[in-house]
């Protein structure tokens, strides 16, 4: 077996994780960081035991952006333009990611989305957009349910509310991800980023750990979809880690394609699904393209005219 044969089946294996390009590790290019809003704000927040690293910037509306598994904030580099552009974007790097400590308790989504509900208070916001990729979007689902006065609108990118979302060849390699992995991953991208910026390093093997841990649990959070009040959009790849099958049945629980919209949308849903041509899981959190159709979205827009308004009737 291959040096990178073990690393590559830890990168597509993990359920909610996904590795970073290295444009985003540890700190962005200087060309890009032209091109981002500057930190106005950083900072860490003790909520429940974890001490969460966040970074704010740019103006406008908030968006809390949550980023993938053994990822952290600078996932986002290649698309932080858009997001910053005109909102106020509050990164978190979650728990035992990034700048913020493991911690002594699990990794849990529902427990992770609370704590993200008090932090946000915390920082001065009643009420904000939430977008989560991959694990972040599993915590963002949980935040979301559990917090939705709190939540204006959803986007999830490339998370399943299931384990059995996940195509079913995923799920053995899922299994063995743990602290005998950590040697192999020493040249990895999840690794680098992680080594770049995180307060403890020998934390690494714990956190692999943790992750393992948490896929190992046969989670289903129905419960929480059907909880879920406000606007969604549900972003995927068409070459994603999830099923197509699973995409659609999470549009359904979200009342979503379950009829023809009508002539003047009187049976559409608030609640939206794009399948986005071209991109794996490994590359949706970093597409321009995602980025625009979640902020055309999270701004309220998108809709084109229809017929009749088009010959003027």
């Amino acid at each position: 077996m291959s040096k990178m044969r073990p690393i590559s089946m830890i990168a597509t294996a993990a359920a909610f994780l996904a590795a970073p390009d290295m444009a985003g590790a540890g700190s962005a290019p200087a060309s890009e960081d032209k091109a981002v809003a500057p930190i106005v704000r950083k900072g860490s927040v003790p909520v429940n035991g974890i001490d969460y690293y966040y970074e704010i910037r740019g103006e406008g509306e908030p968006l809390l952006l949550l980023h993938g598994g053994l990822g952290q904030i600078e996932m986002f580099a290649p698309v932080m333009p858009v997001f910053a552009d005109h909102r106020q974007v509050i990164a978190v790097d979650l728990q035992g990611h990034g700048r913020t400590p493991l911690g002594k308790r699990p990794i849990d989504l529902a427990a992770i989305g609370a704590d993200l509900a008090i932090l946000v208070k915390q920082l001065g916001y009643d009420k904000l957009d939430v977008f989560g990729y991959s694990f972040g979007g599993g915590v963002a689902l949980n935040m979301a349910a559990n917090a939705p006065d709190q939540v204006r609108r959803l986007v999830i990118l490339s998370a399943p509310y299931a384990q059995n979302g996940f195509f079913p060849e995923m799920l053995p390699q899922q299994a063995a991800v743990g602290a005998g992995m950590a040697e192999m991953m020493k040249d990895t991208p999840m690794f680098l980023s992680y080594k770049a910026v995180a307060p403890d390093v020998s934390e690494s093997p714990k956190l692999l750990d943790a992750m393992g841990a948490l896929m190992r649990e046969p989670k289903d959070y129905s419960d929480a979809v059907a909880r879920l009040t406000m606007p969604v959009m549900l972003i995927y790849g068409d070459a994603d880690m999830i099923r197509p099958e699973h995409m659609i049945d999470f549009y359904h629980k979200l009342g979503g394609g379950l009829r023809d919209a009508g002539w003047m949308r009187e049976n559409m849903s608030k609640n939206r699904l794009a399948i986005l041509p071209d991109l794996t899981h490994y590359e949706t959190f970093a597409s321009p393209l995602m980025a625009n159709v979640a902020m055309t979205f999270l701004d309220g827009g998108g809709k084109a005219p229809n017929w009749a308004e088009q010959v003027g009737k």
